[in-house]
Protein backbone atom coordinates (compact mmCIF):
# COMPACT_ATOMS: atom_id res chain seq x y z
CA UNK A 1 0.00 0.00 0.00
CA UNK A 2 1.09 3.66 -1.30
CA UNK A 3 0.73 6.59 1.17
CA UNK A 4 0.38 10.04 -0.34
CA UNK A 5 0.98 13.18 1.11
CA UNK A 6 0.69 16.77 -0.57
CA UNK A 7 2.30 19.67 0.36
CA UNK A 8 3.33 23.56 -1.17
CA UNK A 9 0.13 24.91 -1.43
CA UNK A 10 -0.70 28.71 -0.78
CA UNK A 11 -1.81 32.23 -1.65
CA UNK A 12 -0.14 33.39 -4.69
CA UNK A 13 -1.23 36.62 -7.22
CA UNK A 14 -2.48 35.62 -10.70
CA UNK A 15 0.56 35.33 -12.68
CA UNK A 16 2.75 33.81 -10.51
CA UNK A 17 3.85 29.78 -9.63
CA UNK A 18 4.09 27.35 -6.87
CA UNK A 19 5.15 23.64 -6.80
CA UNK A 20 3.67 21.34 -5.39
CA UNK A 21 4.70 17.96 -3.87
CA UNK A 22 3.66 14.72 -3.57
CA UNK A 23 5.42 12.55 -1.11
CA UNK A 24 5.05 8.55 -0.82
CA UNK A 25 5.92 5.66 1.29
CA UNK A 26 5.17 2.46 1.83
CA UNK A 27 5.77 -0.47 -1.47
CA UNK A 28 8.19 0.80 -4.81
CA UNK A 29 6.96 3.68 -5.47
CA UNK A 30 8.99 4.04 -8.62
CA UNK A 31 7.28 1.24 -10.07
CA UNK A 32 3.80 3.72 -10.61
CA UNK A 33 2.25 6.28 -12.27
CA UNK A 34 0.92 9.19 -10.20
CA UNK A 35 -1.56 11.38 -11.18
CA UNK A 36 -2.69 15.09 -10.45
CA UNK A 37 -6.48 15.57 -9.92
CA UNK A 38 -7.78 19.47 -8.40
CA UNK A 39 -10.94 19.75 -6.99
CA UNK A 40 -12.51 23.77 -7.00
CA UNK A 41 -15.75 24.96 -4.44
CA UNK A 42 -18.62 23.58 -5.70
CA UNK A 43 -17.22 21.87 -8.41
CA UNK A 44 -16.18 17.75 -9.44
CA UNK A 45 -13.00 16.84 -8.89
CA UNK A 46 -11.08 17.30 -12.20
CA UNK A 47 -7.21 15.27 -14.05
CA UNK A 48 -4.87 17.75 -14.04
CA UNK A 49 -1.90 15.69 -15.54
CA UNK A 50 0.05 12.33 -14.57
CA UNK A 51 2.99 10.81 -14.83
CA UNK A 52 4.26 7.75 -15.75
CA UNK A 53 7.00 4.88 -14.12
CA UNK A 54 9.29 5.97 -16.72
CA UNK A 55 8.77 9.88 -16.92
CA UNK A 56 6.13 10.32 -19.60
CA UNK A 57 3.62 13.23 -18.87
CA UNK A 58 -0.24 14.07 -20.12
CA UNK A 59 -2.51 17.33 -19.14
CA UNK A 60 -5.65 18.78 -19.43
CA UNK A 61 -6.49 21.12 -22.04
CA UNK A 62 -6.42 23.61 -19.52
CA UNK A 63 -3.09 23.31 -17.35
CA UNK A 64 -0.98 22.36 -20.66
CA UNK A 65 1.66 25.06 -21.17
CA UNK A 66 1.41 26.05 -17.88
CA UNK A 67 1.95 23.11 -15.36
CA UNK A 68 4.82 20.46 -15.97
CA UNK A 69 5.12 17.44 -13.77
CA UNK A 70 8.18 15.58 -12.86
CA UNK A 71 9.63 13.10 -9.94
CA UNK A 72 12.48 12.05 -8.45
CA UNK A 73 12.22 8.62 -7.74
CA UNK A 74 15.14 8.22 -5.42
CA UNK A 75 13.40 11.00 -3.64
CA UNK A 76 10.18 8.82 -4.30
CA UNK A 77 8.33 12.56 -4.63
CA UNK A 78 6.45 13.73 -7.71
CA UNK A 79 6.25 17.40 -7.97
CA UNK A 80 3.50 19.45 -10.12
CA UNK A 81 5.31 23.38 -11.29
CA UNK A 82 2.48 25.45 -11.58
CA UNK A 83 3.48 28.55 -13.78
CA UNK A 84 1.32 31.86 -15.14
CA UNK A 85 -1.42 30.55 -12.31
CA UNK A 86 -4.70 32.01 -13.15
CA UNK A 87 -7.44 32.70 -10.41
CA UNK A 88 -9.69 29.27 -11.69
CA UNK A 89 -6.72 27.05 -10.70
CA UNK A 90 -7.83 28.12 -7.10
CA UNK A 91 -8.91 24.82 -5.61
CA UNK A 92 -7.55 21.92 -3.48
CA UNK A 93 -5.09 19.65 -5.53
CA UNK A 94 -4.57 16.06 -4.68
CA UNK A 95 -2.16 13.20 -6.10
CA UNK A 96 -2.95 9.31 -6.53
CA UNK A 97 -1.49 6.04 -7.59
CA UNK A 98 -2.62 5.78 -11.40
CA UNK A 99 -4.19 2.27 -11.20
CA UNK A 100 -5.18 1.90 -15.21
CA UNK A 101 -5.49 3.76 -18.44
CA UNK A 102 -7.47 6.30 -17.87
CA UNK A 103 -8.51 10.43 -16.50
CA UNK A 104 -11.43 9.55 -14.04
CA UNK A 105 -10.91 9.50 -10.27
CA UNK A 106 -12.24 5.52 -10.39
CA UNK A 107 -8.52 4.88 -12.62
CA UNK A 108 -6.85 6.12 -9.57
CA UNK A 109 -6.44 5.51 -5.93
CA UNK A 110 -3.99 5.83 -2.75
CA UNK A 111 -5.29 9.69 -2.63
CA UNK A 112 -3.34 12.02 -0.49
CA UNK A 113 -5.21 14.39 1.80
CA UNK A 114 -4.84 17.64 -0.78
CA UNK A 115 -3.47 21.13 -0.35
CA UNK A 116 -5.24 24.25 -0.75
CA UNK A 117 -3.81 26.70 -3.75
CA UNK A 118 -5.16 30.01 -3.83
CA UNK A 119 -4.27 31.93 -7.33
CA UNK A 120 -5.85 36.04 -6.17
CA UNK A 121 -6.62 37.77 -8.96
Amino acid sequence: QVQLVESGGGLVQAGGSLRLSCAASGRTFSLYAVGWFRQAPGKEREFVGAIGWSGDTEYADSVKGRFAIGRDNTKEIVYLQMNVLEAEDTAVYYCAVRRRIGRTQGDFDSWGQGTQVTVSS
